[in-house]
């Protein structure tokens, strides 16, 4: 089977008896299966990636386990097999490549899930300022089939204009795109390796913006 076919065969077991005792008894498909076929993804990955941006990237496997400490739910294992590749370079916040892996999903995207308060004070002035120039970045990524994650506000900060030509835009407090990929892929890096293209002028954009 597939790492995807796999993975998802697995969380689905996991997500009706999410216990420790069914993790025990059943962890060596994570040990022996998932964990080795996600790590290796990560690394036959790194080569695109860094083609693609330019620079190194460094990866990271999410554990398994879940940060139960203030989450009333006290589940004790995630549910979905998740990685990603942050860009290394010298700008204040380096955006993301990231790949997912649940019950009913397979998704690729990029971005950054939340701006630092200098990224997003730039990120809300370069809307401002070159509004044509981003939102055709955006729809252009957006005509490729990915989507944007909802904004963090649902107002628009108080030093712009409600009616401004990008309010939505400046309601984010990160900028995410993502998109599905097909469960039933044969070539999961080709398929990754054509998202992650499709998906770059958005690290591109929050790269530029990061940098200023």
């Amino acid at each position: 089977m597939t790492l995807i076919t796999t993975a998802q065969e697995f969380y689905a077991a996991l997500d009706q008896n999410n216990t420790k005792a069914w993790w025990q008894d059943n962890r060596a498909t994570y040990d022996e299966v998932l964990k080795p076929g996600a790590q290796s993804l990560l690394e036959t990955m790194t080569a695109p990636l860094e083609r693609i941006s330019d620079g190194p990237v460094k990866t990271k496997l999410f554990r398994p386990h879940r940060d139960v400490r203030f989450s009333k739910d006290k589940r004790p294992y995630n549910t979905h097999l998740h990685m990603m590749w942050q860009m290394e370079g010298d700008a204040r916040q380096m955006p993301l490549f990231f790949f997912g892996i649940g019950i009913d999903y397979v998704t690729a995207g990029a971005g950054l899930m939340g701006f630092e308060k200098p990224v997003l004070e730039d990120w809300r002035k370069f809307v401002d300022l070159d509004t044509d120039s981003i939102v055709g970045i955006i729809d252009g990524v957006k005509a490729k089939g990915y989507g944007i994650r909802e904004p963090g506000l649902k107002r628009v900060p108080p030093a712009y204009d409600k009616d401004h030509p990008a309010a939505e835009l400046l309601k984010h407090k990160g900028l995410t795109a993502s998109g599905e990929l097909p469960a039933d892929t044969d070539d999961l890096p080709k398929a990754l390796t054509k998202a992650f293209e499709d998906l770059w002028p958005i690290n591109a954009l929050l790269l530029q913006i990061a940098e200023a």
